[in-house]
């Protein structure tokens, strides 16, 4: 969700076996639940979702039967767990604070939840120190105990706006924007050569790899997806490259990243879907962030709009006439 909305963001381990005999003929939606602990309904998500891959083939029918010898390849969601601890020391940068929500400007290098190899110093765990009734949130089973609150993500590399939840309310309203896709998400993004149009839309749909589980590719089965991008300047040092003004009409996994490598211009640093590592970035970060972000709000329905300036590390990178 770099741009995901966190419904198909399961990128925690993932199993890869050949299916043994006393699996044979077992409904794969049960097999799932067996190996990992999930719940039914919960493998029946993951399976929904497009992480679940037999013999490179995508299954997304919970019935459907394993057979001896093939391989199943999933990639599972983050353990929840009841124990994300608050954290102090997690420094949040609060935009904007309400009874029902808060938005903060993310920091790039923060992990927004807990997930596979990141259990401490995430964001979530810094809002839980700071507003305690995130909790109650998944108490009264709105959300998912590891990431209380969380309406939407970022990528660990992307900086910029997200909104967290503060009260069931507020959860319910947003998490409804967002399934409506009525809440605008507008990121600044550098990409790598001379994108020739002025503006345009990306309209592919994306699922997972089936080589490579953790990836997300454009595939005709994949969910639907679209990243509509204005120039707003291009720079040629010390190489080519085009900042961009890029909105979200859909949340997918890695949405942005995947959508602009499929048409050669990849973002700067990011080296997962693109080729060139920038030096005058730290290793995982990526030229993304999220500027404005706009919604209604959960009581009022009135029209709330909040902007995030471009960070000193990315700003330094772009001319520094164009005021972002």
């Amino acid at each position: 969700m770099s741009e995901s909305d966190g419904r198909d963001a399961f990128d925690g381990e993932v199993l890869d076996l050949l299916v043994p005999s006393a699996l044979h003929h077992l409904r794969i939606d049960r097999v799932l639940s067996m190996l990992t602990g999930l719940s039914r309904a919960e493998a029946h998500d993951v399976l929904t979702s497009g992480a679940v891959s037999v013999n490179d083939k995508v299954v997304l029918k919970p019935s459907t039967p394993l057979e001896e010898g093939q391989r199943l390849t999933a990639v599972l969601p983050p353990r929840a767990s009841d124990d994300v601890l608050p954290d102090p020391s997690v420094a949040i940068d609060v935009v904007l604070d309400d009874p029902d929500f808060v938005v903060v400007n993310k920091a790039p290098g923060v992990i927004v939840h807990p997930g596979a190899g990141h259990r401490e110093g995430t964001l979530v765990a810094g809002l839980l120190a700071r507003y305690p009734q995130l909790r109650q949130l998944s108490v009264e089973g709105l959300c998912d105990p590891s990431r209380p609150g969380i309406v939407h993500r970022l990528d660990k590399g992307t900086s910029g706006l997200l909104v967290a939840a503060k009260s069931p309310e507020g959860f319910l309203s947003l998490s409804g924007q967002l399934v409506e896709r009525e809440i605008e998400r507008t990121y600044l993004g550098l990409v790598e050569g001379h994108v020739s149009e002025e503006r345009g839309v990306v309209d592919a749909p994306i699922g997972r790899s089936t080589r490579t589980p953790t990836l997300m590719v454009v595939r005709s089965d994949g969910r639907p997806a679209r990243t509509s991008y204005e120039v707003i300047a291009r720079v040629n040092k010390p190489h080519a490259a085009t900042l961009l003004r890029l909105r979200l009409e859909t949340g997918r996994t890695h949405q942005i990243r995947v959508h602009l490598a499929t048409i050669g211009h990849p973002i700067v640093n990011d080296v997962r879907y693109g080729h060139r590592r920038d030096a005058r970035l730290e290793e995982e970060r990526v030229f993304l962030h999220s500027t404005s972000l706009a919604f209604r709000h959960p009581r009022s329905d009135e029209r709330v709009v909040t902007h995030a300036a471009l960070p000193g590390d990315l700003a330094a990178l772009v001319p520094s006439n164009l005021g972002l």
